[in-house]
Formats: C-alpha cells, structure tokens, sequence
C-alpha cells in the first residue's frame, strides 16, 4: 500500500522526482516537528504528525499554559533520532537543489509549508474548530483561535471585537466600534528551554508593528462595506485594502505584506458583525490561496458563534450571581445580646446558584429569630424558590408568630408555588433575656450547640416533615441558650456527601467543634469567624456535592441586673409614674446624664400608648452598649410619623423620637404592638 504524501504542496506533473513506493515526503525539519519533541522512530507512521497542519494540535488536549509556544521554525535532529531531511524533501521543493518549483527560490528555514490539498485543509479546519470549541469564555476562544491559526495557518493573525459585546438580542447604541481583542504571533526567538536553539534565526518582521488598539467603522465607510459583506477578503483586493486604514491605523497597511498575503475576514455572529479577524503572511512564506478563504470563512464563523455564546453565557452566569447574592443576607444585622457569623459555599463555581439559605431577623422585645433553609435542586428555579419562601419567612418573623406557625405557613405557600415544591427548613427564636431558645424543625439537620466549656451537643428537636408536603403539624421545643454558648446552623451539604451519611457527617462536625473549642480554652468561646472557617475545612476532596449554608450565632444574653421591666395601668397618671420609674433605673445604671432625654421620650411614648390602650402597658430599659427603652400595648394599629400643622395640639411626640432618639421603630405583635427607641451611652 503506498501512502499518500504529506506535504501540503500539490506536485506539478513532470516535476516530481520518482520515489520508491512508500516513500514519505516530510517538510524541513519534519524529523522533528514543530513542538520541539525529538524526532519520530523509524517504523513510526508520521501522518498522525501532520495530520491537523499545526504544531501542537496533535495535543489538543493539553493545557496551553504549561508549554512552550509552538513554533515553525526547522530544529535539528534530537540525539537519538534521525538526521532532519534524511530521504525525502518538502513537496513542491525539489529534492536535489532545494528550491520551490514554483517560485524557484530557497524557502526560509523552518517556515511552515502552506496547505495545498483539500484533505489537509479539511483536516487542519477539523482540529482548529475543536480547539475553538474547548474554549468556555471569551478569552479561551480568542485564544483557541490564535494558537490553532499560528503558525499554520498564518505567520500573525490580528483579531478585533466589538466594543462592548451585544448579548443575545440587545439591539446595540451608538457608533460600531472595534477593538483589538488578542494579537498573535511567531515569536522571534525559539524557547531554548528544551536545550536547543533554532538552526537559523529569523529577522524581526514588519508584522510585529501592524495593529491600532481602537477603531471606529463609519457607516458606509470602506470597513463598513467589507464587514458587511460578511465574507473574507483578501486585503489585495481595492475595496479591502481602502479598509485597512481604518482597521490598523494610519501608515499600518504599509506593514501589511503585498500581494495575497492577508485575509480579512468578518467575524459574523448569529445577528450581526461583532469584530474582524486579520490573517497575515510575511514576504518569505508563500501567499495564501482561493482555497484558503474558505478556510478563514470557517475559522471565523466557528470562533463568532462561540463568542456569541460565551458572551451569552457569561451574562447569564452574572444574572445568576447576581440573584443568589441578592437572595441572602448582604450584612446580618447587629443585635442585642447575640452575634452572628455566616457562610455560603455553592456546589460548584460554575453553577453558583442554589437552594440553600440563612436569615437572622431582629424581633421585638430585643429577640432574634435565626433561619436556614434548604430547596431541593441546583437551578434558577431552586434560587428563585428560595427567594420566596425566604421573603415569606421575613414577613411571618414580623408578625412574631411562633416558630411552629412559622413552618406551617411556609408549607403553604410551598404548595402554592406547586407541587413539587420541597423544602427543609430550621426556625429558631432567641431571646436574650430569659437566655431561652425555641426552635421548629422542617425536615432539617438538627443545630449543634458549643457550650463554653468545649462540649459540642446535638440539639433533640424534632425533625419533623419537609415544607411543601402538606397536612402535617410542626412541634416547637424550648432549649436553655446559655450565655458564652454558640449555636451552629447549617444545610445538609456540610454534613452530607457521596462518602459519608447524614448522622456520620453531624457527629464529625460536633468532634470537630469540640476540637476547636479545645484549642482556646474552657473560659473562652473561640472566635466565631474562625470557627467557622475551621468547621468548612472539615471537607475534603469530593465533599461538595450540594451548596452549604452555615449561620453561627454567640450567645451573649443580658444580664438580669440590666434589665428593668414595669406595667403601667392605662390611666393618666401613667406617664408620671413611668418617667420617676426610668429616672430611678439610671441612676441605678449611674446613666444620669440621659435622665432628661430618657423622661421626655417616654413619656411621649407612654402617653400615646395609654390613649388607645385598654389593657396594662409594659415599659422595658435594656443596658447594653445601647440604651434601649420599650413601650408595649395591646392595640395593633403602629403610628406613623408625620408633621404636625401650627395649630395642631398633638402629633408632636414621634416627631421628637425621631429627632432625639439613636433609632426607633415600632413592631406589630400578635397581642398589639411595641414601639422602641435606643438612646447613645455617653
């Protein structure tokens, strides 16, 4: 069987000289190709060398970052393998002299023999449109491009994309302009790191100096026209060499090589023009062919609808982050008595989307309710979920409904988005003053409590069934939350992988809390950002099957001693009574420098409270790092700020909160409302 020659040159008839069957033609230096690699065996079939007409397209697979650029240029035999043009000379050269039977002329050393035969063009578009097919962004497919067209193909190529990127079916503003996106080309030198220097070195090139950064295509300019005729041009050509001005600047296309040595071809994605691509051949390689306008037509219209999809997809990969982030918590808040630290880690970097969420919302009476939840899935529609019943939740803490009440809502509206609607989900309600906790469960993975001595408990509250089933009662339990201890909250996919269950999974995260508490001692917690830092470090290698959502929460309290609490029975000397009450407190507290402010705005609040109210008032003052003071009553309706006209006699007392007090607001109660207000110590 004789094989077929390699080279890319087609023999002219009588010029060949005879070669014995089986002969293989190689291009100089094809002894050892273009990689640098040492040369092949004998009894090697080299097509495979060939076969895609580039230099390191045979490793396609291979990361391009951890190897030398290739390059074109003739290396001589390796020790070890054959003389570089031992039996065989390039096609259309001949064997005897040397030169190249069509020009007459020596080739440069090293250059890369242009591609004449359709099988190898084929092959060559082959392995370039898979090397612009790996890309996965942007910059990877502009590479893609350069890398499989240099030096192949061209000896530089230029490539210039619209400024900014359309996405999908934007209509874009303003004037169409281009800019130079990647250049490549062949480099000047030979990387010596294989311990050879190329055979001969090649002058610098004009090419090194074609290209301008910006540009922009005038409507009916002569770039205009070659861009919206879509197809490649060879720059030759009157029409397109009128377009290289605008494309590479004044004075660039004197760089440009004469002759059919550039093609332009229009990068066209599935709307519209979004850059140009600029293949470049110097003066000493042979000129590009009809044939090969085919090729960049190929090249460019593979590597526009890549970038068309990249920038598609990156769009929609900035939607999805965008939606997750807004989804949680951007700051947890700061409140009385607790402090919080939290975590989110999706499944995968490439789909950062997901189910998982944690939310602290402040509650009356300085309490916090402490959420974490879990939708089934890793999609748009899981996140979207999630959002939901993640607003759902917010709104049922403002109603301070109990925690079991809560979850049943939540199942509701969980069935109301549809029926295959699952979620699990752990509502908790701290209150710092009675150092209590009470927490409903939703088919969730229990809390683990670090208390302040180093043990690590797995809470006993009851699972309970997954939100969105229906028909079920949740059952609340209330826990001691002793001050110093820490309550960790998470999903399942902390606990829970390919290599380890549920319940193997949660007494490997309560070891490891006990090991860290170990490590700070049995007087002091440790701190709440490293613990959390270090329970994320209990995964391992192929531990991230499912997004992970962590809410850590220190349980400060307040002391008995810093809180005073009264009630005050709904008559007109209650507002009196409550401002000796408050005086009596701070100076208590040793806080007399707030007695003038503290008694104006309690009794404003007292007096609007007793008004309307048929029941006892409650007064509460916490000491914290704040002054807190609370006003509760058993009317529902809030009051609402507004100014009061000149001739109104009341309508004044919220206008003074405002302007007097740090914060203030009021909170709906299932048995009515409190309004509060905080006041600076010192």
């Amino acid at each position: 069987m004789t094989e077929h020659p390699t080279s890319f040159e087609r023999p002219q008839a009588g010029a060949d000289p005879v070669e014995p069957p089986g002969a293989l033609r190689r291009t100089p230096g094809a002894a050892l190709p273009a990689q640098g690699r040492a040369a092949e065996p004998p009894g090697t079939n080299p097509v495979g060398v060939f076969e895609h007409s580039q230099p390191g397209a045979e490793q396609a697979a291979e990361p391009d970052t951890h190897r030398p650029r290739p390059t074109p240029e003739g290396v001589p035999a390796q020790p070890g393998g054959e003389p570089a043009a031992a039996g065989a000379g390039a096609a259309g050269q001949d064997r005897r002299t040397g030169q190249d039977r069509r020009t007459g002329q020596n080739p440069a050393p090293g250059r890369p023999t242009p591609m004449r035969r359709d099988g190898d063009r084929l092959r060559f578009v082959g392995a370039a449109t898979r090397r612009i097919a790996r890309g996965m962004d942007l910059d990877e497919i502009v590479m893609g491009l350069c890398r499989a067209t240099v030096p192949t193909f061209a000896d530089a190529i230029l490539v210039y994309l619209r400024e900014p990127l359309p996405v999908g079916d934007e209509r874009p503003t303003g004037p169409l302009v281009l800019r130079l996106r990647r250049t490549d080309r062949i480099p000047a030198e030979r990387d010596t790191e294989g311990g050879f220097m190329p055979a001969v070195q090649p002058e610098p090139s004009e090419l090194e100096t074609v290209g301008s950064e910006l540009c922009e295509v005038r409507p009916g300019s002569a770039l205009a026209e070659v861009l919206r005729g879509v197809r490649p041009v060879f720059t030759d050509a009157p029409a397109a060499r009128a377009a290289l001005p605008e494309l590479i600047g004044e004075g660039g296309e004197f760089a440009v090589p004469g002759g059919q040595r550039a093609i332009l071809a229009p990068l066209r994605g599935r709307r519209r023009v979004i850059g140009a691509a600029l293949f470049l051949r110097g003066p000493e390689r042979i000129a590009f062919e009809a044939d090969d306008l085919l090729v960049a037509a190929q090249l460019a219209t593979h590597s526009a609808l890549g970038i068309d999809k990249a920038v598609l997809y990156g769009r929609e990969a900035y939607i999805a982050d965008e939606l997750q982030r807004t989804m949680l918590p951007e700051n947890l808040p700061r409140c009385t008595g607790v402090r919080l630290a939290s975590r989110y880690l999706p499944a995968a970097e490439t789909a950062r989307v997901g189910g998982d969420w944690y939310d602290a919302i402040p509650l009356p009476g300085s309490r916090v309710a402490l959420v974490v939840g879990d939708v089934m899935g890793h999609s748009m529609t899981s996140a979207a979920i999630m959002g939901q019943l993640r607003t759902t939740a917010q709104t049922l803490a403002g109603l301070d409904l109990p925690p079991q009440e809560v979850l049943h809502h939540l199942d509701e509206q969980a069935q109301r988005l549809g029926t295959d609607r699952m979620a699990t989900c752990l509502y908790a309600v701290y209150d710092p003053v009675s150092h209590r906790i009470t927490i409903a469960n939703a088919g969730h993975p229990p809390p683990v409590l670090l208390h302040l001595g180093g043990r690590a408990e797995v809470l006993r509250v009851p699972a309970g069934a997954p939100i969105g089933v229906g028909g079920v009662d949740f059952e609340a339990v209330e826990l001691d939350a002793p001050a110093g201890g820490t309550l960790l909250l998470y999903t399942d996919g902390l606990v829970e992988s390919r290599l380890r269950d549920v319940w193997t999974g949660i007494e490997q995260l309560r070891e490891k809390l006990a090991a860290t508490a170990q490590l700070t001692g049995p007087d002091h917690p440790p701190p709440l950002e490293a613990l959390c830092d270090e329970v994320l470090d209990m995964l391992g290698p192929g531990d991230r099957d499912d997004d992970i959502a962590l809410l850590a929460a220190r349980f400060d309290g307040i002391a008995p001693s810093d809180v005073a609490y009264w009630f005050l029975e709904p008559e007109d000397a209650a507002p009196g009574r409550a401002r000796r009450l408050a005086r009596r407190a701070l100076a208590r507290w040793g806080l007399e420098e707030l007695t003038d402010s503290v008694e104006l705005l309690v009794s404003e609040v007292v007096t609007n409270a007793v008004r309307y109210a048929s029941r006892p008032v409650t007064l509460r003052l916490l000491r914290t790092d704040v002054l807190r003071c609370e006003v509760g009553d058993d009317v529902p309706q809030l009051p609402r700020l507004r100014q009061a006209r000149a001739t109104d006699e009341g309508g004044r007392g919220l206008y003074l909160v405002n302007r007097l007090a740090r914060r203030w607001g009021a909170t709906r109660l299932s048995t009515g409302k409190v309004v509060w207000f905080e006041l600076n110590r010192g």
